[in-house]
């Protein structure tokens, strides 16, 4: 049973994860290369994408995440510094930033992205491994097979009209019951490794670099024997 969906393996191997090759709405500027994983009800999608060349994009069509896997990418927004992306790196694009797009070489890069109907209060932000952690809320006891653990996050980018937010979160190990996850998250792990548990038994495993995806409402459990240190992007989904 698929309890969460594999985006990229940092080690190369190939994903059972089935994409389809596909715009994110009529004005992406990576329409040609983009491939999704998975996209949902609130206008968000997932997935890969590969690129070459350089793009001047004037006004960016929507909000995307954007992590790194192989290669480098440039990213420069009117009036800032170039913000260089190389291998286990990410930034996160908000709707409405004017923005160049530079690969010398090919780049390969897991996204995640959400439309949005009007510019963003951010335009171009990094995400940082060595985050600026500050403590955030555990787990109910009822939904842990253990002691309770100690996280942290640095939520560096948060767009309320479309409940989208990004940032960093790292956690001591813990044990989570399965449970139909809470809302959709894109992680890319940037340390330890996670054992993500289906109600029948199976057990997918992610390490470091790896890069997944669970939507709403998927039932998953969690078991980490390490610190694990994660990018993420959160999105509550309307009922």
């Amino acid at each position: 049973m698929t309890v969460a969906l594999m985006l990229h393996r940092a080690n190369g191997a190939s994903v059972s994860t089935s994409f389809r090759r596909a715009a994110f709405g009529k004005d992406d500027p990576f329409a040609r290369n983009r491939e999704i994983a998975w996209e949902g009800p609130d206008a968000m999608a997932v997935g890969r994408t590969s690129f070459i060349g350089e793009l001047d994009v004037a006004s960016y069509p929507h909000i995307e995440t954007i992590v790194v896997a192989e290669g480098e990418l440039t990213l420069t927004a009117i009036g800032a510094a170039p913000l260089v992306l190389g291998p286990q790196a990410g930034a996160v694009i908000g709707c409405g930033t004017s923005l160049r797009i530079h690969a010398a070489s090919r780049v390969q890069f897991s996204f995640c992205a959400a439309a949005c109907d009007k510019p963003t209060n951010h335009n171009l932000v990094p995400l940082r491994a060595d985050a600026d952690f500050k403590p955030s809320a555990t787990l109910p006891p009822e939904a842990l097979l253990g002691p309770a653990p100690e996280c942290r996050s640095d939520n560096v980018f948060t767009e309320e009209s479309v409940e989208y937010r990004a940032g960093t979160w790292d956690s001591t190990p813990y044990h989570r019951i399965v449970r139909p996850h809470r809302q959709n998250e894109f992680m890319h792990l940037v340390a330890g490794s996670v054992r993500f548990a289906a109600p029948d038994g199976s057990v997918l495993s992610a390490n470091t670099g790896d890069a997944i995806f669970v939507p709403k409402g998927v039932s998953v459990g969690w078991e980490s024997s390490d610190r694990v240190a994660k990018f993420f992007v959160v999105q509550a989904v309307q009922a």
